[in-house]
C-alpha cells in the first residue's frame, strides 16, 4: 500500500460502495477506459492531482491508472472532501492525502506531499497545486512536461500568470471544453449548489426570492434550477452582455444593494471577492441564507459579518445561525465554501463523466505534445468535445442524423446563390 492520509482508513468499504455507485453511472469514462487499458498512454507518467476527492473523482484516478499512470492525489478544498471516498482509494493503493476538515497549514502539507515523487504531469481545480510549485518547487519544474486545469477560476488565474511571463510550462484549460463547461458549470452546479442548500437548511425553495451573484454558466445553471423549483430569481452582474442575457431569460436583474433587501436565499457564482459585504448582510431581511458556489471562500465577506454581528451558533450540519444586534438571523452555509460539495457530494456522477473524459485526454495529450508546447494556456481541439458528446448520446440512447454527400458538397460550396 502507497503512503496516505485519510480521515479514517476504517470507511473504506463505505466509500468502495460510492465508488461502484459512480462507475455504473459514468459510461463515457467506462467506453474510453477499455481503450486506454490497452494502449496504456500514460505508461511512465507520474500525475499529482489535487482535485476535490469525491465518488466521480476516484473513478477518474482509476481510470488514469488504467491508462498507465502512476498517481498521489490531495483535495482541492478543505471541506469537498469525501472521508470514505479518500479512504477507499487508499485501500486501493493509492497515495491518498485528503481529509474533510483540514485546515490552511494541512491542506498545504497535503499538497506538498504529492510532489514528492517528482510528478511529470499535473491536475488541478483551482490551480493550487500549480501555484505551490512554482512558489515553493520550483526544482520540480524542469521535470513536469504539463498540466491541466479544471475549473474557471483557476484559468483565469492561469492566463494572468501567462501574460505575465510568469507560468513555466504548458497547461490545457479543460474547463474550456464545451463538454465541461456548457453541461457540468450549468446542469451540474445548478442542480448540485441546489442540492446543497436543501441538505443544509430544509427550507421551502418555492416562492422564495433566490438571488444569484453572476450570470455565467454556473450562475446560469443556478438561476434555472432556482426557477424550475419555484423561486422568483433575481440576478446581480457587472457585466451588461451577461445581465441582458439573464434579463431576456426571464430573470429580474438589479444591483445587490437593491436585491439584498429583497433576497430569501443568496448564492454567489462569480470567482471575485466581496461580493456579499457588509452593507449587504445588514439590509437583509430576517431569516436570510447565504452561500457560496464558487471555488474559493472569498465572494461572502464573511469578516465583515463578524464585525457587526452579535454571536454565532452552529445550528444544523454546514449551516451557522449568525444573530445581528437587533435581533435578525442570518444563515450562513458551508463557513462560505463550495455549497454544492462542502454540504452535498458535489455534481452528479453523470455529467462528471464528460469533465473527468476531458481530463484524461488532456494528460494523454500533454504526455505525448507537450514538450513541444509553449508555456501557454491551451483548449483541447473540438473533435474531443464531439467524441465525448457522442459516446455519452450513445449512453442514453440517441442518435444523430448524418449529412449526406450532397449536403457536405451544399455546405462547402460558395458559388450557390439564392
Amino acid at each position: 500500500m502507497s503512503d496516505y492520509k485519510v480521515k479514517d482508513i476504517a470507511l473504506a468499504e463505505q466509500g468502495a460502495m460510492k465508488l461502484d455507485w459512480a462507475n455504473a453511472h459514468m459510461p463515457v469514462l467506462s467506453e474510453l477506459r477499455k481503450e486506454w487499458e490497452a494502449e496504456r498512454p500514460l505508461a511512465g507518467m507520474r500525475i499529482a492531482g489535487c482535485l476535490h476527492v469525491t465518488k466521480e473523482t476516484g473513478i477518474l484516478i482509476r481510470t488514469l491508472k488504467a491508462a498507465g499512470a502512476e498517481l498521489s492525489w490531495s483535495g482541492c478544498n478543505p471541506l469537498s472532501t469525501q472521508d470514505d471516498v479518500a479512504a477507499a482509494l487508499a485501500a486501493e493503493g493509492f497515495s491518498m492525502y485528503a481529509w474533510h476538515g483540514m485546515n490552511t497549514e494541512e491542506f498545504y502539507w497535503c499538497i506538498d506531499k504529492t510532489v514528492e515523487f517528482k510528478p511529470t504531469l499535473t491536475l488541478d481545480d483551482g490551480a493550487d497545486l500549480i501555484f505551490r510549485i512554482h512558489d515553493q518547487h520550483q526544482d520540480l519544474i524542469p521535470g513536469i512536461i504539463g498540466g491541466s486545469e479544471e475549473t474557471t477560476t483557476g484559468v483565469h488565474r492561469l492566463r494572468s500568470m501567462a501574460a505575465d511571463g510568469a507560468l513555466q510550462y504548458p497547461v490545457i484549460a479543460v474547463n474550456d471544453s464545451e463538454t465541461k463547461w456548457d453541461f457540468d458549470n450549468v446542469y451540474g452546479t445548478g442542480q448540485s449548489s441546489i442540492d446543497g442548500i436543501l441538505r443544509a437548511t430544509s427550507v421551502l425553495l418555492a416562492g422564495k426570492t433566490f438571488v444569484v451573484a453572476g450570470y455565467g454558466h454556473c450562475g446560469r445553471g443556478c438561476a434555472m434550477r432556482a426557477r424550475g423549483m419555484g423561486c422568483r430569481v433575481v440576478v446581480t452582474e457587472i457585466k451588461a452582455t451577461a445581465a441582458l442575457k439573464a434579463r431576456l431569460e426571464g430573470f429580474e436583474v438589479m444591483e445587490m444593494d437593491d436585491a439584498a433587501k429583497i433576497g430569501d436565499i443568496f448564492i454567489t457564482a462569480t470567482g471575485m471577492r466581496d461580493v456579499v459585504t457588509g452593507r449587504h448582510f445588514e439590509s437583509m431581511k430576517d431569516g436570510a441564507v447565504v452561500c457560496n458556489t464558487g471555488h474559493y471562500d472569498v465572494e461572502l465577506a464573511l469578516t465583515d459579518l463578524d464585525e457587526i454581528m452579535d454571536s454565532r451558533r452552529d445550528i444544523r450540519d454546514n449551516c451557522e445561525e449568525v444573530t445581528m444586534p437587533d435581533g435578525r438571523h442570518i444563515y450562513v452555509l458551508a463557513k462560505g465554501r463550495l455549497v454544492n460539495l462542502a454540504a452535498a457530494e458535489g455534481h452528479p456522477s453523470e455529467v462528471m463523466d464528460m469533465s473527468f473524459a476531458n481530463q484524461v485526454k488532456a494528460m494523454i495529450h500533454l504526455a505525448k505534445q507537450g514538450e513541444a508546447m509553449n508555456n501557454e494556456v491551451y483548449v483541447l481541439p473540438a473533435e474531443i468535445d464531439e467524441e465525448i458528446a457522442g459516446i455519452k448520446l450513445r449512453s442514453m440512447g440517441s442518435k444523430l442524423d448524418v449529412l449526406t454527400p450532397e449536403q457536405i458538397a451544399y455546405r462547402d460550396a460558395y458559388s450557390e446563390g439564392t
